[in-house]
């Protein structure tokens, strides 16, 4: 276990690993870069110069600095390290917002200290907000100061607000039934909102974010954010969320079960 002063260091860390990161990205932002597609004719699946060099940029200090530690990243794999811990980034989540010039991508830090993440990092520079979870709470820090962060006391279905990146990510019909009963009994629906709509849930103004198909270094860093800020992250049996799949956060465990009762029918073996 992590004692506080490492909480501290490491903290500290993760916030210049962002900074770092957005040297990198923001250069790019609004700039009409070439767009290279991974998973090629059937499938977009975009990738940009800003999300290699900015993976880049953060592997090198991390071995500079810690490297004895692992590191898992969306463009570079994963490197083994002999400490427990490792670092799950991604340099850009939201690469289609990021292209079209829409600002609610971010990128993603997580301490993973080998059993789950205890610290998480969402950093969007391009409107300069950070959003910071560890033991001991969750923060925002932006243009306007630092400002904790609390989930909302939201507990049912009917006063919800919900955030989805995009339906067409539920790709079995039990899923798209599922989110479709689901959304169907929320207050009101948003799209689009990639990493920002989690850390939203964290500041309060969210209360239900439902996806599926997530990576790892997808979710990792926003569940210390939420969790800390009084949230909760499952995934669709109520199960561990650290490795992506479907994934439920909830503002409150009344809503969080509310939405199980609906996702679990869909849940994935």
């Amino acid at each position: 276990m992590l004692s506080p002063q490492q909480i501290d260091e490491l903290t500290s860390f993760a916030l210049e690993l962002g900074d770092v990161a957005a040297a990198v990205t923001l250069p790019h932002f609004r700039s009409g870069l070439s767009v290279d597609n991974k998973r090629g004719q059937y499938a977009f699946d975009p990738v940009t110069a800003a999300d290699r060099d900015a993976e880049t940029a953060i592997r090198r200090l991390i071995g500079e600095r810690y490297p004895d530690h692992g590191i898992l990243g969306e463009e570079h794999g994963n490197h083994d390290g002999a400490s427990d811990l490792t670092w799950v980034i991604d340099p850009i989540d939201g690469t289609r917002s990021f292209i079209s010039g829409v600002p609610l991508w971010g990128t993603l830090i997580a301490l993973n200290d080998g059993t789950r993440p205890v610290i998480g990092l969402m950093e969007q520079p391009y409107i300069g907000e950070k959003f910071l979870g560890r033991p001991g709470g969750s923060e925002l820090i932006g243009p306007h100061g630092t400002v904790p962060l609390k989930t909302s006391g939201c507990t049912k279905l009917e006063d919800a607000l919900l955030g989805n990146t995009d339906p067409g990510m539920f790709h079995l019909d039990g899923e798209k039934a599922a989110f479709r009963e689901l959304s169907s009994k929320v207050k009101l629906r948003r799209f689009g909102g990639d990493c920002y709509f989690y850390c939203l849930l964290a500041a309060g103004t969210l209360d239900l974010v439902v996806e599926s198909a997530l990576q790892p270094y997808d979710i990792q860093a926003l569940i210390p954010i939420i969790e800390n800020a009084g949230g909760i992250v499952t995934d669709w049996k109520g199960g561990d969320a650290q490795q992506g799949g479907q994934v439920v956060a909830a503002a409150t465990r009344e809503l969080h079960e509310a939405a199980l009762a609906i996702l679990s029918q869909a849940a994935s073996n």
